[in-house]
């Protein structure tokens, strides 16, 4: 068998177009809500949120390496790390990305950009430490599958509308503090009838609040598919199992003034720099360690690797 098959996973990518169509159609129903409500009024959303949306994919590099204060690293500064990531690339035919590391104690590592070509990843002088070769190279494919996988464009795009959602629920605040009786004069003032502003912030809370735990859905979904992707890579998933461990428990003795400092990036992370618990799976960014493990685990079963 073909180490590519190991690959694959019908019922992760099933439930991923699944979770991306309801997504969808819970956009287009609030898209004909708005355009029966507001009419011109909603064009200005749009371009100002397609403006937001534009600047946030292109600019998404930038961003997150000023977020998290990583550096761009040459040849000559990280060999060893450069040498890794080209070694990666080449087996994932991937063009090679930017190398950057963070001055943080907090083990991780994450990846950004726009597309292949765009893409940067990033480790932390912490997890460089406190892992071992093969450890390191089965995270550094775990990012290298999201550049392939552009999962920076997904997010955006899955994102696109909850951020029209939460502008609309602020200028719905504000024309009800204010009392206006609509958005831009396109309905008349009928006192029998509901304010044009009442039906856009339900409709637009409602819409943030699904939006919301469903894009946290795709993201798990996107961790689990970079897992396998990693996997793919390397062809050792236990490696990348002892890395997710490793971070994991190192969590616990970095001093919460460390994790505070880069929380702004567990989003991107491999693993949320926090030693708190969601209270339900249903609004993490990240799945279970607990289920990353056992999905890890059953793939390495699958391809007669040893597991612990």
């Amino acid at each position: 068998m073909k180490r590519k098959t190991y690959g694959r996973d019908a019922g992760l990518t099933l439930r991923m177009l699944l979770t991306t169509g309801l997504l969808g159609l819970l956009y287009v129903v609030f898209a004909v809500v708005l355009f029966y409500a507001l009419h011109a009024g909603l064009a200005l959303m749009l371009v100002i949120v397609i403006g937001l949306a534009f600047f946030q994919y292109y600019t998404s590099d930038k961003l997150a390496l000023r977020a998290s204060g990583a550096k761009i690293v040459d040849r000559d500064q990280a060999p060893e790390l450069h040498a890794m990531v080209e070694r990666l690339c080449a087996m994932a035919d991937l063009p090679k990305p930017r190398v950057a590391i963070v001055d943080t104690d907090v083990p991780n590592a994450f990846a950004t950009g726009r597309s292949p070509k765009h893409a940067v990843v990033a480790v932390t002088n912490g997890l460089w430490r406190r892992l071992d070769e093969k450890e390191i190279e089965g995270v550094l494919a775990h990012e290298l599958t999201h550049v392939a996988n552009r999962d920076v464009l997904i997010m955006t795009v899955a994102s696109f509308f909850a951020m029209l959602a939460a502008l609309l629920t602020r200028f719905g605040l504000y024309a009800g503090m204010w009392g206006g009786g609509g958005f831009g004069g396109n309905r008349s003032n009928n006192n029998n009838s509901v304010p044009v502003w009442l039906i856009v912030l339900l409709v637009s809370i409602v819409t943030y609040a699904i939006s919301w735990v469903l894009i946290r859905t795709i993201s798990r979904y996107r961790e689990y598919a970079a897992d396998r992707g990693s996997a793919l890579i390397t062809g050792a998933p236990e490696y990348l199992m002892s890395a997710l461990q490793k971070i994991s428990s190192e969590m616990f003795r970095i001093p919460q003034r460390d994790l505070r400092e880069v929380e702004g990036m567990n989003a991107f992370f491999i693993i949320p720099a926090s030693v708190k618990r969601a209270s339900a799976e249903l609004f993490m960014d990240h799945p279970p360690l607990e289920k990353r493990l056992a999905a890890l685990a059953e793939i390495a079963r699958e391809m007669g690797r040893p597991v612990a």
